[in-house]
């Protein structure tokens, strides 16, 4: 036995070059670097209280910053248990087969441009993408291949934008056409409009020069300095005991909660039903704030007691799955505002926050193509106008994704997080007996009453969609490449929102955004003490803070979402001009 002991421990702590781990994440294996460990986590996946998304998108990567901002000291001890040997010096981080990248078995060396700290222009990026995915076949045959689950999702990780597709074809066209004077002639189709792709890339292009130039360059030296002084700064504020749960900030929500429940309760007895579920939304809307914390393990630091914490408020008392807010808020933490992969920032048909989504992309979350289909065009034009509207019934779309969620079993099957299904199941049941029942159907004289009931109790939640949206929605959506550090990143696409320390309370932490993405399990009540810290790391690194009044953050969003409606507006035109020519001319000269 000690002897087995000992040559496991051998096998642990050899060193594996960047050839081997490539090869192995060719094989199927999902290979993540951590402290300069080489981890492999499949039989991880199935048990990962977080879901297996978020873990596919750290495959290649050194994903040492975001297992430690996201898990406790005895979470950590047991993803080192997974490792399978070292690798030695800093690690270039492979783009993860989820996002598109490719990877060689052994035996093939056929070269791969996978250096992550190079980047190129958004156009020569999106075009290299879409022949990647045009040549998959040839790719096939050559040895190159992606892992298990993830390869589904990559190959099909996106169907080309307007923009891109004309990129993709052009290329193609030139590669076959011997005469490079000659005009070629193609069959006239929707979505292949030369204007209206030209203009969208050079959009985005701008965009994403913008980010290049206002940010520190992506080079290794500079993206390690980074790391370095973020990994001081938390390890100043563990010293400072940032970390500690002030439990007496949560007695004070605890108060404020069993007011707005009383108040509920009490206007509904004297049937005073519209102030009823005024008060209602209020207690709905405060302690998802709670849920928030619990499900980052913010309170205790404990699993088992903020799991069941969360889940009692979030299914029990508001008939929402924290399991699937979990599992979906997970993946934006790591993926922030990537318009292919972040699921925060997908909500077509009704909002759009990047010229990217107006081509039909797959969403690697869900697994499916974000339609941009007729109502979209009707819908994202206006949707600055529609924002404040739209986002009254935000809470009703939560059920549907929450009983999504538990019905098929997205999350975990095995593992100490198995039971939490069943837990949340009985929670919306419980929720639905009161709530739907009793409380609706029961006590509330009529059908109209009802509606009114449900409706004002409803649309009072809006104004935390609007608080979750905000950090985001005017924030970067270009993506500079694997080799970006994760504090860089998190700071690039979320803002803060400023606001008096009395009105924290109706904010619950989401006006720290950007502090809560660099250190997510920092207990909401110390946000605003370490915000002081965060400013000053964004200084000695010349990272970009971004901090809005509330009405200005406000501006900010529906600014942004007229400028791509703007765009939307300009594609359409172009269509309908591209139209009526091919109408007229029955063909489109290139």
């Amino acid at each position: 036995m000690r002897s087995a002991s000992l040559t496991s421990m051998k096998l642990s702590d050899q060193i594996l070059s960047r050839r081997t781990v490539e090869a192995m994440i060719a094989d199927g294996k999902s290979i993540i670097i951590y402290e300069n460990r080489v981890l492999r986590v499949d039989s991880w996946l199935p048990k990962h209280p977080g879901g297996e998304k978020v873990v596919f998108h750290m495959v290649g990567r050194d994903a040492t910053d975001e297992i430690n901002a996201y898990h406790c000291e005895e979470t950590k001890a047991q993803v080192r248990k997974y490792q399978i040997g070292r690798v030695l010096g800093p690690w270039v981080n492979f783009v993860p087969p989820i996002q598109g990248g490719k990877f060689r078995s052994i035996g093939t060396e056929t070269p791969v441009d996978d250096e992550a700290i190079s980047v190129g222009s958004y156009s020569s990026s999106l075009a290299s993408s879409e022949a990647s995915i045009a040549s998959s076949s040839d790719e096939e045959a050559a040895g190159f291949t992606t892992s298990a689950e993830q390869a589904k999702m990559a190959t099909a990780r996106r169907i080309a934008a307007p923009c891109n597709e004309y990129n993709a074809a052009k290329m193609t066209a030139t590669k076959k056409t011997k005469k490079p004077l000659e005009k070629v002639v193609v069959a006239p189709q929707r979505r292949e409009l030369p204007e209206a792709a030209e203009l969208l890339a050079e959009y985005e292009q701008k965009a994403y020069e913008m980010d290049v130039a206002r940010y520190p360059t992506v080079d290794h030296e500079t993206q390690a300095y980074i790391t370095q002084k973020y990994r001081e700064l938390e390890a100043r504020l563990q010293e400072g005991g940032y970390f500690q749960c002030t439990y007496w900030g949560y007695g004070r929500e605890c108060v404020r909660y069993f007011l707005f429940g009383l108040l509920a309760y009490m206007f509904l007895r004297i049937k005073w039903y519209c102030t009823s579920a005024f008060f209602l939304g209020v207690l709905w809307h405060q302690l998802t704030f709670t849920v928030h914390d619990s499900a980052h393990y913010a309170i205790t630091h404990n699993f088992l007691i903020d799991n069941l914490i969360g889940g009692f408020i979030a299914d029990y008392v508001g008939g929402l799955s924290v399991g699937w807010w979990k599992r979906n808020h997970n993946v934006h933490h790591v993926v922030t505002n990537d318009p292919i992969h972040d699921p925060d920032i997908q909500h077509l048909p009704f909002f759009a926050v990047s010229t990217k989504l107006f081509g039909n992309v797959f969403s690697t979350y869900y697994e499916r193509v974000l339609q941009y289909d007729a109502f979209a065009h009707m819908l994202i034009p206006i949707q600055n106008y529609m924002y404040y509207p739209i986002l009254c019934f935000g809470r009703f779309n939560l059920y549907r994704l929450s009983w999504e969620y538990l019905i098929r079993g997205l999350g975990p099957r095995h593992g100490k997080a198995a039971w939490f299904r069943y837990y949340e199941i009985l929670g919306m049941i419980v929720f639905w007996y009161w709530f739907g029942y009793k409380l609706v159907y029961q006590t509330l004289p009529s059908n109209r009453v009802r509606f009114v009931y449900i409706m004002i109790s409803h649309i009072v939640t809006m104004p935390l969609h609007v608080q979750i949206t905000l950090s985001h929605f005017a924030m970067s959506t270009a993506d500079l490449g694997a080799g970006e550090s994760f504090a860089q990143k998190m700071l690039r696409t979320t803002m803060d929102v400023d606001c008096p320390t009395w009105l924290d309370f109706f904010h619950g932490g989401l006006q720290f955004q950007a502090v809560h993405h660099l250190f997510p399990r920092l207990p909401r009540h110390n946000l605003r003490d370490a915000q002081a810290h965060v400013i000053e790391f964004c200084k000695e690194v010349d990272v970009q803070y971004c901090i809005y009044g509330f009405v200005d953050g406000n501006k900010e969003v529906i600014s942004r979402l007229a400028d791509i409606g703007k765009q939307a507006s300009i594609m359409a035109d172009c269509s309908s001009h591209i139209a009526q020519e091919v109408a007229v001319s029955g063909r489109v000269e290139m």
